[in-house]
């Protein structure tokens, strides 16, 4: 029977990571007999690199990391005798943010997004293998946040539109992004989740913020 150490081999060279893993039912969504769901998220540093060589990236069709995560971990899955999800591709689109909460490696941060023990708050997940059977599951990790030293996400902001309320205004955001100083979040990513000690060291490189960032603000 695969086992969450069997996605992660599987994954490795695809630059993938397993970013957490939870026991599931038929609530789920899932098939019967299918009891735990393996997520996977960018394998950093080295992610982008790999990825955007890859052959979605330059037929000219649109949506290339969603057909690309499409096509990699539905292989992957097929290959273990599992079955894919994926965040994309809705409605109606799969809980992935309740799934992360459940696994135990991701939290609400002090700004409201999800923040990851590896990751950071540049947590993000290109899809799911769920497997047969309740497997074996390692404890959970301790929430990041709790040790942070002065929380610098919550002051990162340049316009506030995320910080200490724990809400999130979207229109000064957009706003902001317009600007030429807006140019630096759009570049390099925004400056919440770069602020986070943990998003530091996590090797994500400047070129993927800025293709996700187009796709938030064309």
């Amino acid at each position: 029977m695969p086992t969450p150490e069997a996605v992660a081999s599987a994954a490795a060279p695809h630059r993938l990571a397993v970013m957490g893993a939870l026991h599931v039912g038929p609530e789920d969504g899932l098939p019967e007999g299918f009891g735990t769901l393996v997520l996977l998220g960018p394998g950093e540093p080295g992610f982008w690199a790999h990825v955007s060589a890859e052959p979605e990236f330059t037929d000219g069709a649109p949506d290339p990391l969603d057909r690309w995560s499409r096509r990699v971990i539905g292989r992957l899955a097929c290959g273990l005798g599992g079955k894919a999800r994926f965040p994309f591709g809705g409605p109606p689109y799969a809980p992935f943010i309740g799934w992360a909460l459940r696994s135990g490696r991701a939290w609400v941060s002090p700004v409201g997004l999800l923040v990851h023990d590896v990751a950071g708050l540049m947590v993000s997940y290109r899809g799911a293998v769920a497997l047969r059977g309740r497997l074996d599951l390692p404890p959970a990790p301790d929430r990041p946040c709790e040790s942070c030293a002065g929380k610098p996400c919550l002051s990162a902001c340049p316009v506030g539109a995320l910080g200490s309320s724990g809400a999130y205004d979207l229109g000064a955001c957009h706003g902001f992004l317009k600007t030429l100083p807006g140019a630096d979040c759009m570049d390099r990513g925004c400056a919440v989740r770069r602020a986070c000690p943990v998003s530091q060291g996590y090797g994500r490189v400047s070129a993927q913020s800025a293709h996700h960032m187009r796709h938030f603000h064309p």
